[in-house]
């Protein structure tokens, strides 16, 4: 420990003046979309440095010390932290225990669900695990399903509280058990001959009646969504008052629930029903009895590990994924030494200020108490949140020096050709790999790219300004970007 605190202190001191380093201007083209984006330059901050040389100065240093928001970008620290503290392998359990005996297919008792923080309980997942217990030769409870959430300290969140959109996905908030990420996936197929779209929900949710077709028009395609006039205000009942667009071919729509507290219950116990089990009580929440959770569970659901994990965290930039790991990072990381993988046995409720704690703790080890960020909930989707372009870039560094370098790399958003840089538009394609992030007011960009010379360099760039998600503000990203490629 010691020998890696020496190591810190004395890459700081090395790297202190290249990151410092402010040229007096800005290249003129990126002068020049800031103009056309009509952004000021003071709601600017950005960085570019070469990847590998912690002496080299800076190409581009522009209020590089100024903490800002970050959006979606915060992600890295979340990401790289976790790599470092749990290591490329580590996996979530969910474990399940029957209590009582199995008489003729019958549980004479209730199944437990217990929930350790898993961000992709995702249904075909969630399905396996409910096969598996039908495999034990149950096909009825005689109880209740019984679902424990309490391995996080969350208090229940309005969806609508961040940004007055409560059916956005991407508000859905963490959950010691999420399934799902608590949406409804609504499929529709045109059927010609039948003149009507049907409509496939995902999952069936208990107590939850869903319109199973709509009336086909033959509308141009358009806001198809707009069209359905789709009412998700009564939580017992999803309805459409218009029509699909047989000129839509299929379309996909997932939408968060309304009632996300009892999400959980409703779809395992919808799901449960679906694949013909029966059910004499319900799913409801509860704990774990102390005597079941001492034991061996019947048997546990183990999610993809956590290189995997932090690709979709990363390349989609998933917000309830993020916060996921964030609060995992609090619950099994307690003391923020990381020096021995950790396990889900007996472990703290995580707790938002639990993993602020541990974020703070790892910072200081690994990159002092310099430009310490400000954290949240770890995924960028806040107000509050801040960092400096010059914390990123030294983490990036830092990142490419690490053995998890790789996982980390592979995790972000290529240039104009995957996830949420997929649409890019520059010159520069699969020549970058940038974490982005966007909120109102907010547009990042945070990552490395690939000079025409041969070197990698570390980008990031932070606007806060009203314009900054224009199409001229995304065009001072690539401008950025393309830029930085032309090096030779």
């Amino acid at each position: 420990m010691l020998y890696r605190l020496l190591c810190t202190t004395l890459l700081i001191a090395a790297c202190g003046t290249a990151l410092g380093a402010t040229p007096s201007s800005l290249a003129p083209e990126l002068e020049a979309a800031l103009a056309r984006a009509k952004i000021p330059r003071d709601a600017l901050a950005l960085l570019v440095l070469e990847a590998e040389s912690n002496n080299a100065p800076a190409r581009l240093s522009h209020r590089a010390q100024v903490a800002m928001n970050p959006a979606s970008v915060m992600k890295l620290s979340t990401t790289f932290a976790a790599l470092e503290l749990l290591g490329p392998a580590y996996v979530w359990t969910t474990p399940v225990y029957v209590d009582g005996p199995v008489q003729g297919g019958t549980l004479k008792g209730n199944v437990y669900i217990k929930g350790q923080g898993d961000p992709k309980l995702v249904l075909e997942r969630l399905w396996l695990l409910l096969r598996r217990l039908q495999g034990l030769g149950i096909r009825s409870i005689a109880g209740d399903i019984v679902l424990d959430r309490s391995a996080f300290e969350v208090p229940d969140a309005d969806p609508a509280s961040f940004d007055g959109e409560p059916l956005r996905p991407y508000n859905a908030a963490p959950d010691a058990l999420l399934v799902n990420y608590k949406a409804v996936v609504m499929t529709f197929t045109p059927d010609r001959a039948a003149n009507t779209a049907q409509v496939q929900f995902d999952p069936p949710l208990f107590g939850v009646q869903m319109q199973a077709s709509v009336p086909l028009s033959n509308a141009e395609c358009g806001d198809y969504r707009g069209a359905l006039k789709a009412d998700f205000s009564d939580t017992n009942r999803i309805h459409f008052g218009g029509s699909f667009a047989a000129s839509c071919g299929e379309k996909v729509w997932p939408v968060a629930y309304a009632d996300p507290r009892s999400y959980a219950t409703r779809a395992v116990q919808g799901m449960w029903l679906d694949m013909g089990g029966k059910l004499s009580g319900s799913a409801r929440y509860g704990a774990v009895p102390a005597a079941l959770a001492a034991g061996k569970p019947t048997l546990e659901a183990t999610s993809a590990p956590l290189a995997e994990i932090i690709r979709d965290i990363n390349k989609y930039s998933n917000n309830v994924m993020a916060q996921q790991l964030f609060l995992t990072l609090g619950r099994v990381v307690p003391t923020g030494s990381g020096e021995t993988p950790p396990t889900d046995a007996g472990l703290i409720a995580g707790s938002f200020s639990a993993s602020r704690g541990v974020m703070q703790r790892w910072w200081k080890e690994r990159l002092g108490s310099e430009d310490m960020p400000v954290w949240e909930n770890g995924s960028g989707l806040s107000r509050q949140e801040r960092i400096s372009a010059r914390g990123l870039a030294r983490l990036l560094q830092l990142a490419w020096r690490s053995p998890s370098m790789p996982e980390l790399m592979s995790s972000l958003p290529i240039s104009g050709v995957d996830g949420t840089l997929r649409r890019f538009k520059s010159g520069s394609v699969g020549s970058a790999h940038l974490k982005t992030g966007s909120l109102s007011n907010v547009l990042a960009r945070a990552g490395f790219v690939d000079g025409a010379s041969g070197k990698r360099y570390v980008l990031v760039a932070l606007i806060n300004h009203a314009n900054a998600n224009t199409e001229a503000g995304r065009a001072v990203m690539e401008t950025l970007v393309d830029w930085t490629v032309r090096d030779n």
